[in-house]
């Protein structure tokens, strides 16, 4: 039996964005309150952001300035230094990168590693999806399978729950009382927000009995679209115009515009296969831990 103090042994955390941040806040005092210190890697360009550093200095975690478009031996041996490393970088680095760091944390032994996965279902979703950095995370769960070198552990959320009120991803506009469903009204999407990640992360990371190999579910949400409008319309209290996009016509305008990051999504997430689950299978449902739910993010969104 792996205890709490064990699993917080050199740790290293990938990145100090919105994901990043969420986990090191709830990582952070655990790791003190154990005696570890806790180690985050960002870009060298953000070391001379006075903000962020004050930010990550008020969490007490110790800070190294790496470029992870460096070649896979050099992350190799950055990564050897610890025991467990969490990928919390997202796809800003570009194609390719969650492949390279992977096969980084494979050749520098690393014990446990927690990849960028935070995401949808690539075990359902597979490749050939239209989306390349679907394709990318499917094969890195393949290389991970493959190996018996590291432990891992996947973590599933959906979405960010912000993303579905994104302007530019087109499915609810506020501001025109407008939702528009991707699919039909009955396609269902997981959400989570990121300050539910990092926290459910982290109890994850430091479970007993301890969690490995294995691909774990959370859910702050699983909403279909036409409950979305439902939602939108009972927290504003006037009714949206609802337009249904159907999956021919997103398939069309990806075809007509193929480098359009936003029509792949919106494509993606009309298919509904590996997009959402059910909110029995999740971690957090199993242990009893609440997450902000649809509803309650967009409350406290429109409250502020």
């Amino acid at each position: 039996m792996v205890n709490e103090s064990e699993a917080l042994k050199d740790v290293l955390v990938l990145g100090a964005g919105q994901l990043g941040m969420a986990v090191l806040r709830a990582l952070a005092p655990r790791a003190r309150a154990a005696g570890h210190r806790l180690t985050v890697l960002v870009s060298p360009a953000s070391l001379t952001e006075p903000s962020g550093q004050e930010a990550l200095e008020r969490l007490g975690v110790d800070v190294v300035g790496f470029d992870l478009m460096a070649d896979e031996a050099s992350l190799a041996a950055l990564f050897s230094r610890y025991r467990t490393v969490l990928n919390a970088t997202g796809f800003v680095a570009g194609p390719g990168t969650q492949m390279k760091i992977t096969r980084a944390v494979l050749a520098a032994g690393v014990y446990r590693y927690f990849p960028w996965q935070f995401g949808v279902d690539y075990d359902v979703v597979g490749r050939g999806s239209g989306q390349p950095v679907f394709d990318e995370q499917y094969d890195v769960r393949q290389v991970l399978r493959a190996q018996r070198g590291t432990e891992w552990v996947i973590v599933s959320t959906g979405m960010f729950t912000s993303f579905l009120f994104e302007p530019a991803f087109g499915v609810v506009d506020l501001d025109a009382g407008k939702v528009n469903g991707l699919g039909s009204w009955e396609t269902r999407v997981t959400v989570t927000t990121p300050d539910d990640i990092g926290r459910l992360t982290t109890e994850i990371l430091l479970a007993e009995p301890w969690i490995a190999n294995e691909v774990v579910y959370l859910a702050g949400d699983t909403i279909s679209y036409g409950e979305l409008a439902d939602v939108v319309e009972r927290v504003t209290g006037k009714k949206v115009e609802r337009t249904l996009w159907t999956l021919d016509r997103l398939r069309a305008d990806l075809a007509n515009a193929p480098d359009d990051v936003m029509a792949r999504y919106r494509a993606a997430f009309a298919r509904g296969d590996g997009m959402w689950w059910e909110m029995s299978r999740t971690f957090n449902r199993r242990h009893g831990y609440e997450t902000v739910d649809v509803e309650g993010y967009l409350r406290s969104r429109l409250e502020c």
